[in-house]
């Protein structure tokens, strides 16, 4: 039947070349860094085993899992928290010890409703439209800053120099933090989401020290708003709600680390990967510099692009069907989000890179339902923004060397793209 344990696909390989025979793998990091995605694989699956069987990795620990690859299947798991939990074991792929999974599950990623839905109804205070709205004039001053700082140079690092910067300076807005901090938290991301890819992160421990640190940053920054509060995004979520509830130490701390690499990396790897795909279909850069009103329809095209986010894990609480594949309790469940946005049903010609798409109903933020990407208004702004100001002041901007992809299943995202002006 279809996602029978251990099934291979005729003709699937370990890289997206498929024609080596071998089994398919989904989470291999070495594709991911060497190619991106593996959309080959993924339009197979789609066809012909989309709630696939996947092997797993008895050296890493991580037991066999259902791929789950259709847009359709991928927002039934998102919006079925009561079916596929991210409490049990966790929403990231990797398995950690059961000690390490009583912390995590603090973090609104790893909690269901109803305890999720308190949690987000605390932060949320701090992502209204009317604050998100607030912001639109500063992201265009920094976008206006970065490109200005590269133009006078002629060349730049695309990644470091313009797409890195803008979410982290605007994150250092939302939450009353120096400018100046953006290199540290530049740093502590990429160490916490380079799990694997030892550029990022050499060793487990500097992944450790780093979550330590983001901590030790966010109780300071908390003492500094409680001895003195602020208009800003910590000093919102420290008071309590209408029904008296507050975020404890460890709550806030672990929101405040999924801001700072949620709120990054996801813009900044959308931002990247937006600018190649623009490079990779020049006629797209010329439609988008003849027409601005393409600039909203654009920002939706380049998250379904990229999907900055790859996948997450889920875990069935109890024995149940997807697409006729029993799924037993227990069961580890993961969605390929970059999947869905390519999928055939839902999308008019998905391998095309097509700026004036519509409709286009990308779940590069989530599937919907409970995890929902918080910030994704946010992140579409500062994309919209980002490319009108490119599209300004850097209308022939070109790329001058390979792009360097992040080794990693997770992330989507590009660690370097030289271009010049």
């Amino acid at each position: 039947m279809p996602g029978s344990p251990g099934r291979a696909l005729p003709g699937a390989g370990s890289t997206p070349d498929t024609s080596r025979g071998t089994a398919v793998n989904l989470v291999d990091p070495d594709v991911y860094a060497r190619d991106g995605a593996p959309h080959e694989w993924f339009a197979r699956l789609r066809r012909e085993d989309p709630v696939h069987r996947h092997e797993g990795d008895p050296e890493r620990g991580w037991p066999p899992f259902w791929a789950v690859t259709r847009y359709d299947d991928v927002v039934h798991v998102s919006r079925h928290s009561e079916l596929f939990s991210s409490h049990r074991r966790l929403a990231l792929f990797p398995e950690l010890p059961s000690e390490q999974i009583e912390m995590q599950r603090l973090m609104m990623l790893n909690q269901d409703p109803p305890e999720h839905t308190r949690r987000r109804a605390l932060v949320n205070r701090g992502f209204t439209p009317r604050t998100i709205g607030r912001l639109e004039q500063h992201v265009r001053e920094i976008c206006h800053d970065l490109v200005d700082q590269v133009r006078e140079r002629g060349e730049a690092d695309f990644v470091r120099d313009i797409a890195a910067p803008l979410p982290l300076y605007v994150i250092c807005e939302l939450i009353g933090a120096p400018v100046s901090d953006r290199d540290l938290l530049f740093d502590l991301s990429n160490c916490l989401i380079g799990g694997d890819d030892p550029e990022y992160q050499p060793t487990p421990d500097q992944g450790r020290d780093a979550a330590l640190a983001i901590h030790a940053y966010a109780d300071a920054l908390a003492a500094e708003r409680r001895a003195r509060p602020r208009d800003d995004l910590v000093t919102r979520l420290l008071q309590p709600d209408e029904n008296g509830d507050v975020l404890s130490r460890d709550e806030f701390d672990l929101f405040f680390l999924l801001l700072i690499v949620a709120g990054n990396e996801t813009t900044r790897n959308a931002a990247s990967g937006g600018m190649l795909a623009f490079f990779d279909h020049p006629a797209q850069w010329e439609r988008l510099l003849a027409d601005r009103s393409l600039l909203p329809g654009a920002a939706d095209e380049i998250v379904r692009w990229v999907t900055p986010v790859n996948l997450f894990r889920r875990t069935a609480t109890r024995d149940t069907v997807l697409r006729d594949v029993k799924i037993a309790e227990n069961d580890k469940v993961v969605v390929f989000y970059a999947s869905a946005n390519r999928d055939e049903a839902v999308f008019r010609d998905p391998g095309a890179f097509d700026i004036g798409r519509d409709p286009n109903p990308q779940i590069g933020f989530g599937g919907g339902g409970a995890h929902f990407c918080l910030g994704n208004h946010l992140a579409k702004l500062e994309l919209r923004v980002l490319f009108e100001v490119i599209a300004e002041k850097l209308p022939g901007i070109r790329q001058t060397g390979p792009a360097r992809r992040l080794r990693s299943n997770f992330i989507n995202g590009l660690k370097e793209l030289p271009v010049a002006f």
